[in-house]
């Protein structure tokens, strides 16, 4: 009983992470396209790069569908180029910023503990950080997946205690990303339901926590993955610029 209320509370989350893609013109055609289609009973969310926040904001208006950053400052404000921090983006209406991405992690050397900093600047400002963790190939062959993933959640909980009840989690397996690769429905269901049990370990608050996958999901896979008990939906990236892609994606986990 207490499962299955705990699974109730968890309502299907996807959400299309955009990466360094897109344009003024390609975005509104593909925004256009979402909005015009029935997605099902899922909540959705879009993560453009940055630079067209402000246009996604305006195009979803009055929407159900979602928007968010892809990364933020752990900083509130200052001398850091480049940056965007979390004041801005709960400025520009955003309700998700993902942080931690594998990409961040390796092209950037993020590690676990600004990871989790910049988890604690999204909450402070009211956004729901999308918290990314996930193992290499090497790492799986090594049969030290759960190590990592552990590792990685751990930097997290610790700092944010009774708070982590306000994030998203994301596991991404990086072999699958952009790779073709997709763990299998069991494969992945076995990381979640672990880092499931670490949720509840760090906190009651905490099994309601959503946990996506991300990694090659497609329209093909996408139904047979989020009906596993602990898959609350997924990350999508290349995916997600694709609108006929996307919706049926959203349409599997509704």
């Amino acid at each position: 009983m207490v499962a299955e209320a705990a699974t109730a509370a968890r309502p299907k989350l996807v959400v299309g992470n955009w990466k360094m893609n897109g344009s003024v013109a390609a975005n509104a055609a593909l925004l256009d396209a979402l909005k015009a289609a029935p997605l099902g009973g899922v909540e959705v969310s879009v993560c453009p790069p940055a630079p067209y926040l402000r246009d996604v904001a305006t195009h979803l208006e009055g929407c159900a569908i979602a928007w968010g950053g892809q990364d933020c400052s752990s900083h509130e404000a200052g001398a850091f180029t480049g940056e965007v921090s979390a004041a801005m983006l709960a400025e520009l209406g955003c309700r998700h910023v993902i942080v931690g991405h594998s990409e961040r992690r390796a092209l950037h050397g993020e590690g676990d503990r600004l990871v989790a900093e910049k988890a604690q600047a999204a909450l402070a400002h009211g956004l729901m950080p999308i918290v990314c963790v996930g193992e290499t190939l090497a790492e799986r062959e090594a049969g030290t997946t759960e190590i990592v993933v552990a590792r990685q959640l751990r930097a997290v909980t610790d700092l944010l205690g009774a708070r982590t009840g306000g994030i998203v989690l994301a596991y991404e397996p990086v072999w699958a990303i952009g790779t073709g690769k997709t763990a299998s429905p069991g494969q992945a269901q076995a990381v979640h339901a672990f880092l499931r049990r670490l949720l509840a370990d760090a906190g009651a608050a905490n099994r309601a926590v959503r946990i996506l996958y991300g990694g090659s999901v497609k329209p093909d896979n996408a139904a047979e993955l989020f009906a596993q008990a602990d898959i609350d939906g997924g990350l999508i990236g290349g995916a997600s610029l694709k609108a006929a892609d996307f919706i049926a994606i959203c349409r599997a986990a509704g």
